[in-house]
């Protein structure tokens, strides 16, 4: 099929006479993100759940489509006012308690990486991990245990592990068999610590077996 076909489709069957070739275009192509109600009649024109369109979900809208909820299903489940909730899964913010939280994650069956993503963790779970591995990083097991629900002694393995890593790298390439001197260094630590969230989820995994 192509854009124009499925355009036609959404405008014929679902009332959507606003979408074009061009949107279906931008929608292939990532520009633009199509709303809840596009996703189901895209996925209806296509013969596909809407699950199926989004590939690996990151955000809790995409976790939720995926697991084919509805909204007001997922609000009502977690105690939220469904506005409150919608809010929530448009600005990408999660706003919930912790036994929400917890709700929220058995309801999605999130793993732990995910859980951390779509409950807005991330960024400080990332800025703790950075400063960790940069300086002393017994200091942050118990601001990042807050983030992380993991066994102590699991975490603090892996931040022990994730600092020898950087460490290590870092030497390794200010060593005289390094290129680059400095400018190497840096770069090299630069990328470490922008892919740090991942490093860390490595390590844990690898604990865990």
């Amino acid at each position: 099929m192509g854009p124009e076909h499925v355009a036609y489709g959404m405008r014929a069957s679902y009332g959507m006479p606003y979408v074009t070739p061009d949107l279906v275009v931008a929608w292939e192509r990532g520009t633009v993100s199509p709303t809840s109600p596009e996703l189901t009649a895209l996925a209806g024109v296509l013969w596909c759940s809407p699950g199926e369109l989004i590939g690996r979900p990151r955000t809790l809208r995409e976790h939720r489509i995926t697991r084919g909820l509805a909204p007001d299903d997922v609000a009502r489940t977690l105690g939220l006012e469904i506005l409150a909730y919608l809010r929530m899964e448009e600005n990408n913010d999660w706003r919930g308690t912790e036994r929400q939280a917890a709700a929220l994650a058995e309801l999605l069956e999130l793993d732990l990486p995910d859980f951390v993503t779509v409950t807005g963790r991330e960024p400080r779970l990332a800025e703790h991990l950075r400063s960790a591995v940069t300086t002393r990083w017994q200091a942050y097991v118990r601001p990042i245990t807050k983030l992380v629900p993991l066994d102590r002694r699991l975490l603090e393995d892996a931040l022990q592990e994730l600092h020898r890593q950087y460490q290590g790298q870092m030497v390794a390439t200010l060593s005289w068999g390094g290129s680059g001197g400095d400018n190497g260094a840096s770069a090299s630590g630069q990328d470490f610590l922008d892919r740090i969230v991942d490093h860390f989820w490595t390590n844990v995994q690898e604990i865990t077996g």
